[in-house]
């Protein structure tokens, strides 16, 4: 009999050996994602798998969680199995919590409207926001006396399954204050703005002008100038931005002549809150600008931009770029009645 026992035990422990680095018995359409839920046990999961025919001896797979003790270091989250997987792949990956992460990236130069339809058509987040005021949303993350609009910081942020828009949220605003708390002391010296916020209003307005990345410094330095000679900004997107859901893509001279607290033609300074979504260049830009004596820039049509240091020169170039040679009267960036005031 003990020679028996013997004999058994061994071939049972060759069995459970063997069948640890066997491949996991994956149907055609593999991979096989599996997600384990809060609550869920081991036994539960290996049984799940074993009606799909995925695991066909969930016995051995118990008997490690008893001889390793990783049996109760089951991570929540999705799983996929690969072709080729061995079961000790399998128990590896639950017990490290090797779980699917997905990303989303926030772009520079989106506004909140946009961010947060891009964070609530993410369907592997839970939406906890829907339908809920910016002001609401704000409460949410536990910043309920701040304005949204460029609080949270362009990157791409990895998630997995079951973590909600909340956190991506959190994660996005907290990463924005850090680096704003970081830059702002490294600042030039005698920027025309006094806190961290009025510089990433500046940054938020660079972001939406530049289309070529190495004139930012340029753009920034412009309008520093002008902030210091009382100038005002006339920028486009400023406007843009106050028109709301009224801009249909095209801008017209009564849109930079109608009032709003954006409209940088209309008023002096900053306008009240960031415009979008700036990214770390547009804020080092905003807290590092060029130091030159360019007052004007114009687009060229390509993404860049033509500089100019008086109205004389600026107005040539709108001739130039915008309005192909042809003398007429113009609004945009024509600075004849800033001159006068």
């Amino acid at each position: 009999m003990v020679v028996l026992a013997v004999v058994a035990g061994s071939w049972l422990w060759m069995d459970y050996r063997q069948y640890l680095s066997s491949p996991l018995p994956l149907p055609d359409e593999a991979p096989l994602v599996f997600e384990v839920e809060p609550g869920s046990s081991l036994k539960r999961i290996v049984n799940d798998l074993a009606e799909q025919g995925v695991i066909e001896k969930p016995r051995y797979i118990l008997a490690n969680a008893r001889l390793t003790g990783n049996g109760t270091r089951i991570h929540v989250g999705e799983y996929r199995l690969e072709t080729g997987m061995q079961v000790n792949d399998f128990i590896n990956m639950l017990y490290q919590g090797k779980v699917i992460q997905y990303s989303l990236t926030l772009i520079e130069g989106w506004n909140f409207k946009q961010m947060m339809e891009a964070i609530q058509t993410t369907p592997q987040l839970e939406q906890k926001t829907l339908g809920l005021s910016d002001k609401v949303i704000m409460q949410a993350i536990g910043h309920e006396d701040k304005h949204p609009e460029g609080r949270f910081m362009a990157d791409t942020y990895r998630f997995t399954r079951g973590m909600s828009d909340v956190d991506i949220l959190t994660r996005a605003y907290n990463a924005m204050s850090k680096y704003l708390a970081e830059q702002w002391p490294k600042r030039a010296d005698d920027l025309p703005y006094d806190t961290p916020y009025e510089a990433l209003i500046m940054a938020s307005i660079v972001e939406k002008e530049t289309g070529v990345p190495d004139e930012r410094d340029t753009i920034a330095g412009v309008f520093v100038n002008r902030l210091e000679k009382g100038m005002r900004l006339q920028t486009d997107p400023t406007v843009i931005y106050g028109m709301g859901d009224d801009y249909d893509g095209n801008i017209q001279r009564h849109d930079l002549r109608t009032d709003t607290p954006y409209n940088t033609y209309t008023r002096g300074g900053l306008p009240p809150t960031p415009i979008a979504m700036p990214g770390r260049e547009a804020i080092h830009a905003a807290l590092h600008p060029e130091d030159t004596e360019y007052l004007y820039f114009v687009s060229r049509g390509d993404g860049s931009h033509y500089f100019s240091k008086n109205l004389e020169e600026h107005n040539q170039a709108v001739i130039k770029y915008q309005l192909k040679g042809r003398k007429r009267p113009f609004s945009s960036y024509n600075n004849d009645k800033e001159e006068k005031q």
